[in-house]
């Protein structure tokens, strides 16, 4: 069991779950981790007063997300997809906007465009399983012809790993269309020159969801070389009251605001994010030296512009050549106590979108056919790893 007072060079896991009908702990896709010095920073956080998004601690938070993203300005949310939403504003999108996005992605990428009445059109990831520039470069001109461009372009560091967002911005900027990127999972992942994931874009969101590699437990960051920009959502994050002593109000906004203690918890932790991204590469390369000679079983690969943070190891394999689908081993690894996922199901092929467009080929619903999600916790034990590379092992010999 994680305990708030240990020391701070040993990451902990949370409190784990036992799995039904079986004596050993269940082990899980990416459990939360404790830094140990989560007490000391909320008993400081108490002890200033302040408990509302507001005050020392969750300004104390922005700074050290811009200091370790390079960003120049950042708010600190209630939750990655709240920062989405006050991206999508500040960038101005209304009802009947066109908003793109890759179809291998969570729907909060998108959901909170299609809210506000945005009309989504979904696009086809390339060989890195993230948004393909050329297949964006085309649809942009084709859309430029219809005399319809997208409001905002959304691409995704899909699974920790940063999309080519030179090369997207690059189109997108040709074209005058903003980029928001979904940097959800990508903190301390980094792009081309060793830019911090989201560097490039005109906005970068980045979660701290429980399942993340950095947790506040949930909460959120907008991230933005433009201050403007993010001195405009912390406006909306505070229900858009004005700087009257009365309450002003030009427009509506939310409470969006991240807590001082949730923003505690953040102060804690994000000094052992080098650390905690070592180790889950770490993770990932076990996987790929204990499951990497099986025929038809491959990894998320690592383009030559970036180095992933492998949030979570993922492999695809391809049931004619590997022996059974990704659903029979998923389904061992369930039985041993183990949580694995299929890849995201693309959003072109969910029911909440059957009307939505997408232009691209098959890589996506592939992904979506054949892609796993393995346990990657950093608190894993050798022998719990090992566990699983024996489960898959066991289900290609069979």
């Amino acid at each position: 069991m994680a305990q708030l007072g240990t020391a701070p060079d040993t990451l902990r896991p949370a409190p784990i779950l036992r799995f039904p009908g079986c004596g050993a702990a269940r082990l899980h896709l990416s459990p939360p981790e404790l830094a140990g010095t989560e007490l000391e920073k909320l008993r400081a956080a108490l002890d200033s007063g302040w408990l509302a998004p507001a005050g020392p601690t969750p300004a104390a938070f922005e700074a050290a997300i811009a200091a370790t993203t390079g960003h120049a300005a950042v708010l600190a949310t209630t939750s990655g997809t709240a920062a989405l939403h006050l991206g999508y504003r500040v960038l101005g999108v209304a009802p009947g906007d066109e908003v793109w996005a890759p179809s291998m992605t969570f729907i909060a990428t998108i959901a909170p465009a299609v809210q506000m009445g945005a009309v989504p059109r979904f696009l086809d990831v390339g060989p890195s399983w993230t948004l393909d520039p050329a297949l964006l470069a085309d649809e942009l001109s084709r859309a430029a012809r219809r005399g319809r461009l997208p409001r905002v372009v959304v691409p995704v560091d899909l699974y920790g790993q940063c999309c080519d967002i030179e090369a997207i911005a690059a189109v997108c900027d040709s074209w005058g269309v903003p980029v928001l990127c979904d940097s959800a999972a990508a903190l301390g992942a980094l792009g081309r020159g060793g830019l911090h994931a989201g560097r490039g874009a005109r906005l970068a969101v980045f979660s701290f969801n429980g399942n993340k590699i950095i947790t506040t437990g949930g909460g959120g960051a907008l991230a933005s070389d433009d201050p403007a920009l993010i001195a405009r959502a912390r406006l909306l994050a505070g229900q858009a009251r004005e700087p009257a002593a009365h309450y002003q109000h030009e427009t509506t906004g939310y409470a969006y605001g991240m807590s001082s203690v949730l923003a505690a918890v953040g102060l804690a932790q994000l000094p052992t994010l080098a650390r905690r991204v070592t180790r889950r590469r770490e993770v990932f390369a076990t996987y790929l030296a204990g499951l990497g000679d099986l025929p038809g079983l491959s990894f998320i690969p690592e383009p030559n512009w970036g180095r992933a943070n492998r949030w979570l190891s993922v492999m695809m394999l391809e049931p004619t050549l590997f022996g059974t689908d990704r659903e029979a081993v998923r389904r061992a690894l369930e039985a041993a106590g183990m949580e694995s996922r299929p890849a995201w199901k693309p959003l072109h092929l969910q029911p909440a979108f059957r009307d939505a467009s997408f232009a691209g080929g098959r890589m996506a619903a592939q992904l979506f056919e054949q892609g796993l999600c393995l346990p990657s916790g950093g608190a894993m034990t050798p022998a719990e790893q090992a566990r699983v590379i024996e489960v898959v092992r066991s289900c290609a010999r069979r």
